[in-house]
């Protein structure tokens, strides 16, 4: 009777092991746009604190350069660095698409001309929700934001078999926003105050309760539009954008909620990462004006299209990058020496060889457009008014009511968060390996078994941080710093700096900064 018992109880544990076994991957990503990883605390971010406690914290991620949303939000979707993936920055200029004037990179005309012009390869790399539908793997993509339709931008027929995408309110299929609007009311506008903390409680809930209605799909991604909208308001630390990071947590916390209802969280992988952190702007430059006064034909617009010597000035915040008409090549150098006298400039790399600067490959920003410079502005460590640290220059007119900005190469920009949780992930773990956001696309396709794909990214399999035995080995961790210095023809030295760490053939971008220092000093 004993025996009988036993080996029934034996039987119920494989029973349940082979079930567990069998039950079908999930994976869901939640982007919290803007979250610096030192405000992920215990009282301002409690689901996130505790996600945490249970799995990996990578106290050393990073995101690629420039650190800004749309190349951040390519590189989590297609794990390439930016010059394959074609996207090095928000605003870019692309003459192809539109001769006269820089382009916003997520905005849906220009994606749509993009893939239009070049067969549908807009993105040079292809997503992950794009390999997973190949499979015949559903997806579920909704973000508060316009960045979320470069996961997943192919249009579909309104079926069951179709994986939806929700960006900033619209939707694909086009048919579902109707659906969208009965069931969870309008898209909520812009609030007076420019946070946009209703617009991602609307997201939440219609991910939750319209595209997991009939059950969760393999992989989701949840992009929500704060902290950022917030920071850039108020700057990081402000009680406003605290507010806004609580309001993330909250909606993180619906999430977590949703998926222990149905019974899925223990064999559901979380991720929680943001595109990029964040600084608070100590000075406003704007380097158009900067340059026009300096004598060259510098415009933030190209009517007629960039004609010869003429310099086009396309501001991201925390970098610039400089088109010269032509690639003339006594403005181009001459243009170099100018901005490496300027008291603005960080760290300047070119499209040429030019003494004192790096070349564009050295940041993975060598893209098919790529302009003749791109100069991440000068950054300090000091601290704000809100007493967060890490101040910066942004290029924005004197007028703009930026408060907080992004996107150079300030320690403050290029460490930003990242917390994984779930069956395949260690418990309890606080990961000091540099890490970066294009390592997130070949880890989750690495978990579903497609092996292959996973190992033709640019960014690594997070192994260090997986349960899994088999998982690709690290082969050890090199950093370096590299240094550029110019003697200027009108004196004094110019020299710049860019810390990289490499792991397994992966080269993360750590900060970089530069100054001029004049003659006799």
């Amino acid at each position: 009777m004993k025996f009988r018992s036993a080996f029934a109880a034996v039987c119920s544990l494989l029973l349940a092991a082979a079930a567990f076994a069998a039950e079908p991957r999930r994976i869901v990503v939640v982007v919290w746009d803007g979250m610096r990883p030192d405000f992920v605390t215990a009282e301002t971010t409690p689901q996130l604190w505790a996600l945490a406690q249970r799995g990996v914290f990578f106290s050393q991620h990073h995101p690629v350069y420039l650190s800004a949303t749309e190349v951040n939000g390519t590189a989590l979707a297609t794990g390439a660095y930016p010059a394959r993936s074609h996207v090095i920055a928000n605003v870019d200029y692309r003459p192809a698409i539109d001769a006269q004037k820089s382009i916003a990179i997520e905005d849906p005309a220009s994606v749509a001309k993009g893939d239009a012009i070049s067969g549908g390869h807009y993105l040079g790399a292809p997503t992950v929700a794009e390999l997973l539908h190949a499979r015949g793997v559903r997806t579920a993509i909704a973000g508060s934001k316009q960045i979320a339709l470069l996961h997943d931008r192919a249009p579909r027929a309104d079926t069951p078999a179709a994986s939806p995408v929700i960006f900033e309110g619209a939707t694909l299929p086009s048919e579902l926003a109707a659906r969208l609007m009965a069931t969870h009311g309008a898209f909520p506008a812009a609030a007076p105050t420019q946070d946009k903390i209703a617009r991602d409680a609307w997201t939440t809930q219609v991910l939750l309760g319209s595209l997991w209605k009939d059950g969760v799909p393999p992989y989701s991604l949840l992009w929500l539009a704060e902290p950022d909208a917030s920071q850039h308001a108020t700057g990081p630390g402000s009680a406003q954008s605290l507010a806004a990071i609580k309001s993330s947590d909250a909606n993180l916390g619906l999430v977590l909620e949703d998926l222990e209802k149905r019974g899925l969280l223990a064999t559901t992988d979380v991720f929680v990462v943001s595109d990029h952190a964040f600084s608070t702007i100590a000075r406003k430059v704007d380097v158009a004006v900067e340059l026009s006064a300096a004598g060259f034909t510098a415009k933030r617009a190209a009517p007629g299209g960039l004609k010869s010597g003429e310099v086009l000035a396309v501001s991201n915040g925390g970098s610039t990058l400089l088109f010269v008409g032509g690639h003339d090549a006594a403005v181009v150098n001459r243009l170099a020496a100018h901005v490496q006298a300027q008291d603005w400039a960080g760290v300047i790399f070119s499209r040429t060889p030019i003494e004192g600067t790096f070349p564009l490959a050295a940041a993975h920003i060598d893209s098919p457009d790529e302009p003749d410079f791109v100069v991440s502005l000068r950054w300090g460590d000091g601290k704000s008014a809100n007493g967060t640290p890490g101040l910066h220059t942004s290029d924005l007119a004197a007028s703009s009511p930026r408060v907080g900005n992004h996107a150079s190469l300030s320690a403050s920009d290029m460490h930003n968060t990242l917390i994984a949780a779930g069956p395949d992930f260690r418990a309890g773990v606080r990961n000091p390996l540099a890490s970066a956001n294009t390592d997130l696309a070949p880890t989750i396709l690495w978990l579903f078994g497609y092996r292959d794909e996973a190992g033709r990214m640019d960014g690594r399999v997070l192994s260090e941080a997986l349960v899994a035995t088999d998982a690709p080995p690290l082969r050890g961790v090199k950093a370096e710093r590299l240094n550029a210095r110019r003697e200027l023809p009108g004196g004094g030295t110019w020299s710049q700096y860019l810390q990289i760490v490499e792991i397994n053939g992966v080269r993360y971008l750590d900060e970089g900064n530069g100054a001029f220092a004049p003659a006799g000093k």
